[in-house]
């Protein structure tokens, strides 16, 4: 099995896993600020122009969601556009950081730099830097793990150990085995195919785990409640 952490310096492979076990924290080579770009793959196309504005802030923002309201997020990506039904009941800390972090473009023009083909499948986007190291300043602590699993369609954040949220999140394209200790906080409604196209295509270097072939860029991503 592998995990999804941020700050992951290495894969290790494990005898009678299959992959390994670096935490499903991001990815995170070393001295690697901008991750080689692959050919555009059918279904992708080219990214709009534009940089990351790596915004940074001090603490959580507060809570300003209605946490009974319906919530929706669209990722706008260069391989599809997926919408996730954000559930703000269950993770209202996780899902204002997310709403508050998209209404300030923090996620446009961001790679997704991870990709798990074996043991888990997932997508791993929200870091400004695409190297698994990044995040917007502040931490904020788990929410909604008890009874925690993680169907296909299941986005959820990762992170570097208990509270350690921060803008980094993956999306479950296949169903995966992982322990609850990933903040579960929507479920896509709308894209999977998407998702699909970029699994389909692989892991640069013919891997299980690492930087995706499909260039996977979001050009806006964005959040609506009610």
């Amino acid at each position: 099995m592998t995990s999804i952490s941020q700050d992951r310096p290495f894969i290790r492979a494990l005898v009678g896993v299959g992959i390994a076990a670096a935490a499903l924290v991001a990815l995170a080579p070393a001295a690697q600020t901008t991750p080689m770009r692959q050919a555009v793959i059918p279904g992708c196309t080219p990214a709009v122009a534009g940089q990351p504005n790596g915004k940074q802030w001090p603490t959580e923002p507060a809570i300003t969601i209605d946490t009974a309201a319906a919530h929706t997020a669209t990722l706008e990506t260069t391989c599809g556009t997926v919408t996730i039904a954000l559930d703000a009941a269950a993770a209202p800390r996780t899902v204002n950081s997310f709403a508050f972090l998209a209404g300030e473009g923090y996620f446009d023009h961001t790679r997704c730099h991870r990709l798990t083909t074996q043991g888990i499948f997932v997508l791993q986007c929200g870091d400004p830097t695409a190297t698994g190291m990044g995040g917007p300043g502040y931490k904020f602590g788990d929410e909604n793990l008890a009874g925690a699993v993680y169907p296909a369609g299941t986005v959820a954040m990762a992170n570097a150990g208990p509270g350690t949220n921060g803008s980094q999140f993956f999306l479950v394209y296949r169903d995966t085995q992982l322990p609850p200790n990933y903040t579960p906080f929507g479920t896509i409604t709308e894209g999977m195919d998407a998702l699909t196209t970029v699994a389909g295509a692989g892991v640069a270097g013919g891997g299980a785990d690492g930087t995706p072939v499909a260039d996977v860029v979001f050009n806006a991503v964005t959040t609506t409640q009610g």
